[in-house]
C-alpha cells in the first residue's frame, strides 16, 4: 500500500475511535491536556525529535533546549492548577508522604553528583511525573479522568506506530548496537515502545472488563469496538515491540484485574495479600530463577541477555553503597569507566559496551544513584502503594485491582528493566 493512502487511512482510524469512545455523560477537566501532552511526549519522543531537531553537541549532560523549554512550560502550567486546586493536592500528597520523602532525598542527592546543576535540572523535570499525577487525581472524577486519558493516549499513538513500523521504517524501525533491527514505533526504542504498549494496555484491558460486565453502562456498544480495537492493536505491538518484559508483564496484571475480583476471593483482604504475594513470587522466580528454560520461553538467553554480565559489572562501580552517585548521576561519573572496562574484559562487543546508559534493572538502577537509602526509601514507596491500593479494593474492587495490577507490573517489569527511573 501507499504510504500516503496509509497514513490517510490510520488518521481516519484514529478520528473514528475518537468518535465512536466520545463521551457525553461524564465531564472532565480541560486541565487534563497537560498530563495528556506530558504523557504522549515521555511515552513517545521529546518534541525536538517530532520536530526533527538536531542534538546538542553533549546531549547527556545538556539536553535539548527546545525539549528543557517544553517540559518546563507544561510543569508551570501544571503548578498553576495545582495551586488552585491546593486542599485536594495538599491532602493527596500528606496521604502519600512516602513519596514526597523519596523526592525529597533526591534532591538532598543533588548535592555529592559529579554535576549537581545536571542532577538538578533532571530532579525538576521527574517533579514533572508528580505533578501530572496529581493533575489526574484532583480532577473533580479522577477514575473517568485515567480511562479517558490513557485511551486518547491509545488512540493517537498505537495507530501511528503500526504506521511507522509498516510504511515508515526510518521513523519507526531502528538498529541495535550490535547491527540487529528493532521495531520501534513512535518510540526511540523497542523496550519503550514495550512500556507505552504494556501501561495502556494493562487500563484499556481494565476499561474492556468493566464495558463486559456491566451492560447498563451508556453507550456500552461503541465503547466497547473503540476499547476492543484499541486493545488488539495493543497486543500486536506486543509482537512487533517483542520486549519479553512487557509481554509478561501485561499477563500477570491482566491476570490480576481478573482474578482479584473472582467471587472466591471478594473483600477479604487476607485473600488478596495471599494472591499478589503468590504472582510476585512465582513470577519473580521464573524471571530470575528458572534458568535456560523459563528464559527460552521468554525469549530470552539463559544469561537474560547479557544482564546478568551487566549487573555483575555495574555493581561493584558504585561510587557509595549507602548514598550512591547522587540523583541520575551515575551515568555521567567517571565510575561508568570500570564498568565497561569489566564489560570488555567479559568479551562485550566494544560498541554495546561502551554505549549502554542503564542497568537494565530499575532497583539496581536506583542503588547506583541513591545508594541502599534510595532502595529501602523506593521499597517503602511501593510498601504505602500497597496498602493505598488495598485499602481501595475494599471500597471499590475493581478500581483496586487495577491499581494492584499497576504496582505488581512495576515491580515485575523493574527486575529486568529500568523502571524507576526520570520520566
Amino acid at each position: 500500500m501507499n504510504p500516503t493512502v496509509a497514513s490517510l487511512i490510520c488518521a481516519c482510524a484514529i478520528a473514528g475511535l475518537l468518535y465512536l469512545d466520545r463521551e457525553r455523560t461524564t465531564r472532565t477537566s480541560c486541565a487534563l491536556w497537560l498530563p495528556g501532552i506530558w504523557i504522549g511526549l515521555v511515552a513517545s519522543r521529546p518534541l525536538s525529535a517530532w520536530l526533527g531537531l538536531g542534538p546538542s553537541t553533549n546531549m547527556q549532560l545538556d539536553g535539548s533546549p527546545v525539549d528543557a523549554a517544553s517540559f518546563g512550560v507544561l510543569l508551570a502550567a501544571a503548578i498553576v492548577i495545582l495551586i488552585l486546586r491546593k486542599s485536594r493536592a495538599r491532602t493527596l500528597l500528606l496521604s502519600n508522604w512516602a513519596i514526597l520523602l523519596y523526592f525529597l532525598y533526591c534532591l538532598i542527592s543533588v548535592t555529592w553528583s559529579y554535576h549537581p546543576d545536571v542532577s538538578f535540572k533532571r530532579w525538576i523535570k521527574a517533579i514533572g511525573d508528580l505533578a501530572m499525577v496529581l493533575i489526574i487525581a484532583t480532577d473533580a472524577q479522577p477514575v473517568a479522568a485515567i480511562r479517558h486519558l490513557v485511551s486518547r493516549i491509545g488512540f493517537l499513538l498505537f495507530p501511528t506506530s503500526v504506521l511507522f513500523i509498516k510504511y515508515y521504517s526510518d521513523l519507526g524501525r531502528a538498529y541495535t548496537a550490535d547491527g540487529l533491527l528493532m521495531n520501534t514505533g513512535v518510540a526511540t526504542d523497542k523496550n519503550m515502545l514495550g512500556l507505552t504498549v504494556l501501561v495502556v494496555s494493562l487500563i484499556v484491558f481494565w476499561n474492556v472488563r468493566y464495558l463486559l460486565i456491566h451492560k447498563d453502562e451508556p453507550n456500552r456498544g461503541r465503547h466497547l469496538v473503540a476499547q476492543g480495537t484499541l486493545l488488539a492493536l495493543g497486543l500486536s505491538l506486543f509482537l512487533m515491540a517483542n520486549c519479553s518484559t512487557c509481554k509478561a508483564c501485561f499477563v500477570l496484571g491482566s491476570f490480576l484485574i481478573v482474578a482479584s475480583n473472582l467471587r472466591a476471593i471478594g473483600r477479604r483482604p487476607a485473600r488478596v495479600h495471599a494472591l499478589c504475594l503468590v504472582v510476585l513470587v512465582v513470577a519473580g522466580i521464573a524471571l530470575l530463577g528458572g534458568e535456560a528454560e523459563v528464559a527460552g520461553a521468554l525469549g530470552r538467553e539463559s544469561n537474560m541477555s547479557g544482564r546478568t554480565d551487566i549487573w555483575a559489572a555495574v555493581i561493584p562501580a558504585a561510587p557509595h553503597s549507602l548514598i550512591g552517585a547522587g540523583f541520575e548521576g551515575f551515568w555521567f561519573s567517571p565510575r561508568v569507566f570500570i564498568f565497561q572496562r569489566r564489560l570488555l574484559q567479559l568479551g562485550w562487543d566494544p560498541r554495546i559496551a561502551l554505549g549502554l546508559n542503564e542497568a537494565h534493572n530499575g532497583y539496581i538502577e536506583v542503588y547506583l544513584n541513591l545508594g541502599w537509602i534510595g532502595v529501602c526509601l523506593l521499597a517503602l514507596v511501593l510498601i504505602s502503594g500497597y496498602r493505598q491500593a488495598v485499602k481501595t479494593f475494599r471500597r471499590d474492587p475493581e478500581l483496586g485491582g487495577l491499581f494492584l495490577a499497576c504496582i505488581a507490573a512495576a515491580v515485575f517489569y523493574s527486575l529486568t528493566e529500568v523502571g524507576f527511573r526520570m520520566l
